[in-house]
């Protein structure tokens, strides 16, 4: 059983600072609330050999579930992307959950597992956010599964990481666009009509491409491809793809350097626009239609000493917000970490 983990954010968030309208923050460490908070505190257990593997406690769903690194600033390439489109009720760290997942490994293939985690707003409040309590009122349960697949090629040299999966959540929700009656809910002031369940999948594609002459064993490129879909139904970003690269030690004086291209997209669902656009067609906007966000992102990491990186970045956004009547816009960001 790991050591209980707090984790706190502080700091301003540039998207409103700087009045970006971006559909993705541009500095991922900022959100859901400046505070401390209790981010793990589970207990796992092996079975049958280190086959099946239970784990529960208070959990983050990205932890365990479509699980991506942060190497990058951007939200649109970092963390396990179901937070990032249906952040609403699929909460990423620094929130936790009460939850429960279960892993069994499938020899040299990979591994299947399952998850259950409670489904509660409370979790994103401040009332005993350091202390591990069950709130009451739970809407119901999010249920996550996937499949992951992890080859080695090139004589163990070259590993991958191919996963796949899906999620559904028993807590009803609003519908993106229509109202009670089955109209547009922007037009007739109604309430929304309520859906019966939320659901989704993804993939997440990681592989070694080349190594370095090295001992660095991730050292040489590495490419990665991930995509999330959302329902149309209750989603207002229904679909999230990026892809791009690492090469590790580009440089022979710099063998842990790493220079890093990502490029991706949010899709704003085509029923939200369509009503947007009914919406200015009456005469009653005018209102912003929107449809894509996108994103490039080029970064530098510097080591000058394990466990201490220097990463500056420059990000360039197209249609931000997923409107083209926005301005493009560009960022300049830096990143430092310290692990002791």
């Amino acid at each position: 059983m790991p050591t209980p983990v707090n984790f706190e954010r502080a700091g301003r968030n540039l998207v409103e600072d700087a009045q970006l309208d971006t559909l993705q923050l541009v500095q991922e460490v900022y959100g859901r609330g400046q505070t401390v908070r209790l981010t793990q505190l589970w207990f796992e257990q092996k079975y049958f050999d280190q086959v099946v593997s239970w784990k529960w406690g208070r959990m983050t769903v990205g932890g365990d579930f479509a699980a991506f690194p942060c190497d990058f600033q951007n939200l649109t390439f970092c963390g396990s992307q179901p937070g990032n489109i249906a952040g609403g009720y699929i909460f990423n760290w620094p929130i936790s959950q009460w939850a429960s997942r279960v892993k069994v490994r499938l020899g040299d293939f990979g591994y299947y597992q399952l998850g259950v985690y409670d489904q509660n707003q409370q979790y994103l409040g401040f009332d005993n956010k350091l202390w591990p309590v069950w709130y009451q009122g739970s809407t119901g349960v999010l249920l996550p599964a996937e499949l992951a697949w992890l080859p080695r090629f090139g004589d163990g040299r070259l590993d991958g990481s191919y996963k796949i999966g899906a999620w559904y959540s028993t807590s009803s929700a609003d519908d993106a666009v229509l109202d009670v009656n089955g109209g547009i809910a922007a037009l007739t002031g109604l309430p929304p009509a309520r859906r019966p369940g939320r659901y989704g999948g993804y993939l997440t594609f990681q592989q070694q491409i080349t190594r370095n002459a090295s001992d660095n064993p991730v050292g040489g490129l590495r490419l990665f491809l991930s995509a999330v879909f959302s329902d149309s139904a209750t989603s207002v970003q229904d679909q999230q793809v990026a892809f791009g690269a690492w090469y590790t030690g580009p440089f022979a004086s710099r063998p842990n350097d790493v220079i890093a291209f990502a490029a991706g997209t949010t899709h704003v669902n085509n029923r939200v626009a369509d009503a947007a656009t009914l919406q200015n067609a009456l005469g009653l906007g005018p209102v912003p239609v929107k449809n894509a966000e996108y994103v490039l992102e080029l970064d530098y990491t510097f080591v000058p000493t394990p466990g201490f990186f220097v990463r500056p970045n420059v990000q360039y956004i197209y249609s931000p917000g997923g409107s083209s009547t926005n301005k493009d816009v560009w960022v300049l960001g830096l990143k430092t970490v310290i692990n002791f």
